[in-house]
């Protein structure tokens, strides 16, 4: 598709106008607190799915629990968009089953004028990668950046053919209908996702829940071979770091799954002044320390660490990592409660400790099997559902690239110097 010759051919000569948020939108009324005698529902920052931009959850307010600040009423058709980070990736059309529900003060609220606009035409809009930059120029605050919604309302969007609202909203709807095939695509291939993840949850439950005398109870130190730490170069020392090819693993990058390059390389001369160390591939990875304790990967390459990892070799005698990485995987939940002070941290003797159901276990040859016929079921799925190079993420991924490319091609409208107050 020529984005240029499908606009000039839609747009046929007609006047293009760019007018600010605000003077297509209308003002919303908040909630009176002192007068409410009912139980609403409130959309938090948290109800906004990231992927889907729908309303996934709400919670009940009343007069007794409501925060001290001001909460806007919600109608169908508003747009919703979190004004501060790291929320503000999420926004939302409101549908007829969350309208007249509460909005936080974190959003900013825009009601289209519809004679003048259609809602979705502003949502596709916030979507946009000028929205986003726009954003990125005009947030202040440093610990959690927020543009206001005053500065939202002053993004200016094009309004074709602004004369003849018939002919405008027609045009609107015309690139509209376009954008929102390749969105509803991306939002059916996530629904999809989403069930597939609950099915792999229950087949993992079903796989991974053993009655009694079916398997041996031995502890994840029973199988480990050797157990590394890690450690961190000093920080702001160019010859650790420049040029460095070694790859180095922080805990945020430990989300369940497996790891093929790191976010930053280190040097030789780093690795002999600091405690990292090389770790063989096909280890084990468990997250020790603060919010991402708990969490575990398994590394498909060579690699050091930093010290808030521990990284479990396994003895392939005895069990195959791949099973071991579900079983960690799968009491992600039980390993973090095990967590001391403060911050949750746990520890080799922690994480060793941990018991692990071995079926068969006083036949190596049997129990090898039966944990290969486990894991090649749970890698299935596990490809399904969390994979970037294959399966539904990567289809997902896909369709949004594909989508925004054509939101961007759809939505570059002839536009004059631009000046923000």
């Amino acid at each position: 598709m020529s984005s240029m010759n499908f606009l000039d051919k839609l747009l046929d000569g007609v006047e293009v106008e760019w007018k600010t948020l605000g003077e297509v939108t209308s003002p919303t009324a908040n909630v009176k607190w002192r007068d409410a005698n009912r139980t609403y529902r409130y959309i938090d920052l948290t109800s906004v799915n990231i992927e889907t931009k729908t309303i996934v959850e709400t919670s009940e307010i009343t007069r007794s629990n409501a925060p001290s600040r001001a909460q806007k009423l919600v109608e169908k058709d508003d747009v919703i968009f979190a004004t501060t980070r790291p929320a503000q990736r999420r926004y939302c059309l409101i549908d007829d089953y969350h309208a007249g529900e509460v909005a936080s003060t974190g959003y900013c609220v825009l009601r289209a004028k519809k004679e003048e606009v259609s809602p979705k035409w502003i949502l596709h809009w916030i979507a946009s990668s000028d929205f986003k930059a726009y954003v990125e120029e005009n947030q202040s605050g440093s610990a959690y950046p927020a543009i206001s919604d005053a500065k939202v309302k002053d993004f200016k969007i094009p309004i074709p053919c602004p004369e003849d609202s018939k002919k405008s909203l027609e045009i609107q709807t015309k690139i509209v209908q376009i954008l929102d095939a390749f969105s509803e695509l991306t939002s059916e291939l996530t629904s999809e996702l989403i069930l597939r993840k609950k099915q792999y949850e229950y087949y993992r439950e079903q796989l991974l829940s053993f009655e009694d005398g079916e398997v041996e109870w031995r502890t994840l130190g029973d199988v480990t071979k050797k157990w590394y730490s890690g450690g961190t170069p000093k920080a702001g020392v160019p010859e650790y770091y420049e040029g460095g090819d070694i790859p180095w693993l922080r805990t945020q990058e430990v989300k369940f799954s497996d790891i093929k390059s790191t976010e930053v390389k280190i040097t030789q001369a780093a690795l002999d002044s600091s405690a990292a160390k090389w770790i063989p591939a096909n280890c084990v990875i468990v997250a020790i320390s603060g919010a991402t304790a708990g969490r575990s990967a398994i590394n498909k390459i060579p690699l050091a660490t930093n010290q808030h990892c521990g990284c479990l070799e396994i003895d392939s005698k005895k069990a195959l990592y791949r099973y071991v990485f579900h079983w960690v995987s799968f009491n992600y939940e039980n390993i973090k409660a095990l967590g001391q002070g403060a911050r949750g941290d746990l520890n080799s003797s922690i994480i060793k400790s941990f018991k692990l159901p071995l079926p068969y276990a006083n036949d190596p040859e049997k129990s090898l099997a039966e944990q290969t016929r486990i894991v090649a079921i749970l890698d299935k799925f596990d490809t399904l559902t969390t994979s970037i190079s294959e399966g539904l993420p990567r289809e997902i991924e896909l369709r949004q690239k594909q989508y925004n490319h054509y939101r961007d091609l759809l939505l570059s409208f002839p536009k004059p110097d631009i000046a923000y107050g």
